[in-house]
């Protein structure tokens, strides 16, 4: 059997390293110059910031036990428990939240690793070269390559809200125990977490994500959106360094869920975090359901 699969995000390398174990001819084609996908960390002064999903959560048993493949060899590590809430800036306790000490990327590289990958490769149809295609990514860049009439119903039926993330690097930590926060009912963040605290080298450097209407406004012109973002920070942890500033705009970011594990029609396959809970677990496990079935 052979398998393209389109993206090299976490559902998309989940699919092929389980298609690859289970002898289908796998090839990799990635429009971006590195894998990843949302699960993104970028340099910046000589230090890789997660500007991407915000941690893991392992709560289902094949997940847990990936996660766990990665803690014994020391590429994640379980970060905290525990994230503040504002406002009022209580703890609230959950699920254990796992981070990578190199970055959630390296997680990414871990899965690329010995697959047939094809970097900076961008696509403008569903490939014809083999007998089954799987798109890996949100449903509206699948539109992009005009996928058959099942895929592109599916793929219209996703919502996704974009987010604008704020890497924030201060002189020195002026906040206290912080981890991470959800901001509730703000105009403009939507969450605040410590980069240096959940990589584990105490690095300055917090990372804001924007709340939709945030993203929206500054859709053409995000790097507006980051000093915005900064003072929003500052007022809400009391803070009076002024960060530099760097940022992203993810414009599918944050899926609304849909009941399904995947869209099948004929050869081709739609997976990714929009099936299920909005998680890098769930696009793990879309990827490798979508593998599943096709091994039979």
């Amino acid at each position: 059997m052979d398998v393209v699969v389109v993206g090299a995000g976490i559902a998309g390398l989940s699919c092929a390293r389980a298609l690859t174990d289970g002898g289908a001819r796998v090839r990799v084609v990635e429009r971006s110059p590195v894998p990843g996908g949302r699960l993104a960390s970028r340099r910046y002064d000589d230090r890789f910031v997660d500007i991407g999903a915000a941690y893991l959560v392992a709560d289902d048993p094949d997940f847990a036990a990936q996660v766990d493949a990665w803690r014994t060899r020391g590429l994640a590590r379980p970060w905290t428990d525990a994230l503040r809430v504002h406002p009022g800036g209580e703890w609230a306790t959950g699920p254990v939240r796992w981070a990578a000490p190199g970055g959630l990327r390296s997680l990414a590289t871990d899965l690329a690793t010995g697959l047939d990958l094809r970097l900076s490769t961008d696509l403008d149809t569903v490939p014809a070269d083999a007998d089954t295609v799987v798109l890996a990514m949100p449903g509206p860049q699948a539109l992009r390559l005009s996928p058959p009439a099942a895929i592109a119903d599916a793929a219209r039926a996703q919502i996704w809200k974009p987010v604008i993330a704020a890497v924030l690097t201060y002189p020195a930590r002026e906040w206290g125990d912080l981890r991470g926060a959800f901001v509730n009912d703000h105009p403009l963040l939507a969450t605040v977490c410590d980069d240096g605290d959940r990589r584990g080298d105490g690095a300055p450097v917090l990372v804001a994500h924007s709340t939709a209407a945030l993203a929206n406004r500054y859709r053409d012109h995000p790097d507006s959106a980051g000093p915005i973002l900064a003072a929003a920070v500052a007022e809400l942890l009391g803070l009076s360094a002024r960060p530099s500033v760097h940022t992203h705009r993810w414009a599918y970011a944050q899926p609304e869920a849909v009941d399904a594990r995947y869209a099948v029609d004929g050869r081709v396959w739609l997976c990714g975090d929009a099936f299920g809970r909005p998680r890098v677990q769930t696009a793990w496990l879309s990827g490798r359901a979508v593998a599943q079935a096709l091994l039979g």
